[in-house]
């Protein structure tokens, strides 16, 4: 069950109230776990239990995603506004340098957060940021495509296809390399965040203009792609590994762009390896 918290974030016009919905589980030193754009934080059900035996961790729905409310007027969706968020979301969470691990659009904010020193290390899975304007528009084009498919197909539809390996395949091949490992709630559950997610658009929108070019210098960081990621290609890897030196580059054999469904042990190993 979720819980919200609330907190006041700087705007143009004045401070705004921005609200997000986290769970959190777990003893130990805070880890902060982020999802990618059009998903939810059960993206990270399959490793949470696991990571929750060594770290105090907390799954925050990101603004306009899953249980979280959109932004209030006022306020982008865009690296400027969305970091410092996260950073008064710890504060008011009482959590002082947070681990994080983060997924796409999750591992660019992790990044960035290590960046702006409010972490302790960072893990980021497949992160956004480090692709070509060629393999940006080929990425964004197939987002947009899935989008318009969670929100054209019935709900009655969605859920019949749930039911078989197949039609989890339909659904969500393109972030999973084993779809099939995927109850068929949670397939359902996550295509219905993606229909019904309010911040997709304006987020994707304040993406065309994101090229992480700077390092994170003096933290743990591990960049880790899986070797079947059909959205953000895995060469993208080693691209992130120049920008980022001092990162450890580690490579998930079989995974696709959520690899915490395809091999849990992996990703929560590599996840808690770093915050080590």
């Amino acid at each position: 069950m979720a819980e919200t918290v609330s907190f006041p974030v700087e705007s143009s016009h004045g401070p705004r109230t921005v609200s997000l919905a986290y769970t959190r589980v777990g003893a130990g030193e805070p880890l902060l776990l982020l999802h990618g754009i059009g998903h939810h934080r059960q993206a990270w059900d399959p490793v949470i239990d696991i990571l929750a035996t060594e770290r105090d961790v907390i799954a925050v729905d990101l603004p306009g995603f899953g249980e979280s409310p959109a932004l209030p007027d006022g306020l982008a969706y865009d690296l400027s506004t969305v970091v410092p968020a996260l950073g008064s979301l710890c504060t008011a969470l009482e959590i002082e340098r947070p681990h994080v691990a983060g997924n796409s659009l999750g591992g660019l904010l992790a990044l960035e957060l290590g960046r702006e020193r409010l972490v302790r290390s960072v893990t980021a899975l497949a992160p956004a940021g480090f692709w070509t304007e060629a393999e940006r528009r080929y990425a964004f084009s197939t987002l947009l495509a899935m989008r318009q498919g969670a929100r054209l197909l019935p709900v009655p539809l969605i859920e019949r296809l749930s039911r078989t390996v197949a039609g989890r395949a339909a659904l969500t091949s393109t972030i999973y390399a084993r779809p099939g490992r995927r109850s068929a709630e949670a397939v359902v559950a996550e295509t219905l965040a993606l229909r019904n997610a309010k911040g997709f658009a304006q987020t994707l929108t304040a993406g065309r203009q994101v090229l992480f070019k700077d390092d994170v210098p003096g933290l743990p960081v591990t960049l880790a792609w899986g070797t079947r990621d059909r959205l953000l290609l895995h060469r993208q890897g080693v691209r992130a590994k120049r920008v980022i030196p001092g990162a450890r580059l580690v490579r998930l054999p079989g995974c696709g762009h959520v690899p915490m469904n395809d091999d849990p042990a992996l990703v929560a190993r590599v996840v808690l390896d770093t915050s080590r």
